[in-house]
């Protein structure tokens, strides 16, 4: 492992399913690949973001419990689309 700045860097390694999906995704045409991929990055980010702001030492709860209000709202006004979170 290498560092930069005295911060140790860890090596990330694809998951086998990652990989598969990235596999499979190699046999579609260009513009759908670029649409997946496009999907996939936006959804990094968003996760990222999430991650970040779950970690905020001065967050505030009740924006939390007002963020999951909206989404209910949303989901029950069929704004949503399901991505299979939750489902084991």
């Amino acid at each position: 492992m290498g560092s930069i700045n005295g911060e140790v860097l860890e090596r990330k390694i694809m998951t086998t399913l990652l990989e598969q999906a990235f596999k499979e995704a190699q046999k579609l045409s260009r513009e759908l690949q670029d649409e997946i991929a496009q999907q996939l990055l936006e959804d990094i980010q968003n996760e990222l973001k999430w991650q970040e702001t779950l970690c905020e030492p001065n967050l505030d709860i009740d924006i939390i419990q007002q963020m999951a209000q909206v989404a209910l709202a949303e989901d029950e006004e069929g704004k949503t689309e399901e991505k299979g979170f939750g489902q084991e």
